[in-house]
């Protein structure tokens, strides 16, 4: 994984917006509709290439393939890669087990009006009914494929394909075949392991997505207590440390944050308090929130907390959830000043979360998606300026 040794590199999380005629081909296939499926693969190709090339003509070093070749969600897209499970609807009259947590609970009619304009409920829910294991090795490949022959056409840094951690692997599964959730829990890790090694083995970074860590304390507490949330984080660190075990850890992005969903976010868990457990992890970079009005603050953990030697920090300094699109000056400033706490060479720009949580559910215009990442990269630029003027202040 490389540094900002000579300038502030930049990235981002790594789903981006889907162009229309992609997400129409995508629809017709989730939907059963009767469809061309190599026009559907031309297209998804085709897709790669302009996106791969659009964030190198906006300045993005460290570049994904905008998670396009996933047909569902970041998390969900594992349905389609992996065995064991099975699609239900959820009960008439039942709870929906993703529309909870305390801040829904908190600011339940702000909640009421947004599903409902939204219109994006979920009315299914997986359930493991047998042995896990993992059968997307073409899909996968695909992928691979599409992303290498974007790459030879632009010229970038470093190349990253982002994928779910065991945490985050179909969040609200129901588990009707393993003893207990726990051992459901690392027959997930085991299998997803493939797609980690696979990656890494064709070339690539590969990013652990796992929002599922920060966002469960919204969903756990209450009724369970604090300590309880804090075991759980503490076990999921063991299950994924031994999942990538024997990977090389400076190939490894890990990438937590709490959601990102436009709601308030009071009830979101501080860094603070979970740092000590992610930093166990064994990998070489974290992409953390930074840029959003409830976690900026949070660049200050770093005031007494050390990252471990050789990891970089990835922040997020623009955000994924405002159509407001971040003055350069202000993301040099965010860039700056954790700079100046961790090092500047260990300081990587980027975002929130992803633009994209779905191939149907964008967070903001894809106008406004591209001058977002363009403003990252003048940020970049003009925070290279201020920390490379004059003798190092690298931290050491």
């Amino acid at each position: 994984m490389k540094h900002s040794t000579d300038r502030i590199l930049t990235t981002h999380v790594g789903s981006l917006i889907r162009p229309p005629d992609l997400r129409e081909l995508i629809r017709a296939k989730q939907s059963g509709q009767s469809y061309d499926e190599a026009a559907y693969q031309r297209c998804l190709r085709d897709s790669v290439a302009q996106v791969v090339r659009q964030q190198a003509e906006a300045g993005v070093d460290v570049v994904s393939d905008g998670e396009f070749g996933k047909g569902i969600s970041w998390s969900q897209y594992v349905l389609d890669r992996l065995s064991g499970f099975e699609r239900r609807p959820i009960a008439l009259g039942a709870k929906n087990p993703f529309m909870r947590g305390a801040d829904r609970a908190k600011f339940a009619e702000f909640y009421a009006e947004l599903d409902a304009h939204d219109g994006v409920a979920t009315t299914s829910e997986a359930v493991c009914v047998a042995p896990i294991t993992y059968t997307g090795q073409a899909e996968l490949q695909r992928d691979i494929d599409n992303f290498k022959a974007a790459l030879a056409k632009v010229k970038v840094e470093e190349a990253f394909l982002p994928v779910a951690a065991p945490a985050s692997v179909i969040p609200d599964r129901k588990n009707e075949h393993y003893k207990n959730d726990d051992e459901c829990l690392q027959a997930i890790a085991a299998a997803m392991r493939t797609e980690y090694k696979t990656i890494i083995n064709a070339g690539f970074i590969v990013q652990l997505d796992d929002a599922r860590t920060a966002t469960t304390y919204d969903r756990m507490v209450p009724p369970a207590s604090k300590d309880d949330y804090l075991k759980w984080v503490a076990r999921h660190v063991e299950v994924l440390n031994h999942a990538i075990e024997g990977i090389p850890p400076e190939k490894i992005r890990y990438h937590v944050c709490w959601g990102s969903w436009p709601g308030p976010h009071v009830t979101d868990i501080p860094l603070r308090d979970i740092v000590h457990l992610i930093l166990k992890l064994k990998v070489g970079a974290f992409v953390l929130e930074g840029a959003n009005p409830r976690h900026e603050h949070e660049w200050r953990v770093w005031e007494s907390v050390n990252l471990p030697d050789g990891v970089v920090l990835i922040p997020g300094v623009i955000s994924h959830a405002t159509n407001v699109v971040e003055h350069p000056e202000l993301v040099a400033e965010r860039i700056v000043r954790l700079a100046k706490l961790v090092g500047r060479e260990r300081v990587i720009a980027g975002t929130d979360c992803g633009f994209a949580q779905s191939p149907f559910y964008r967070r903001v215009h894809p106008s406004i998606m591209w001058a977002k990442l363009e403003a990252m990269a003048e940020g970049a630029r003009l925070a290279t300026n201020e920390l490379w003027r004059g003798p190092s202040r690298s931290a050491a």
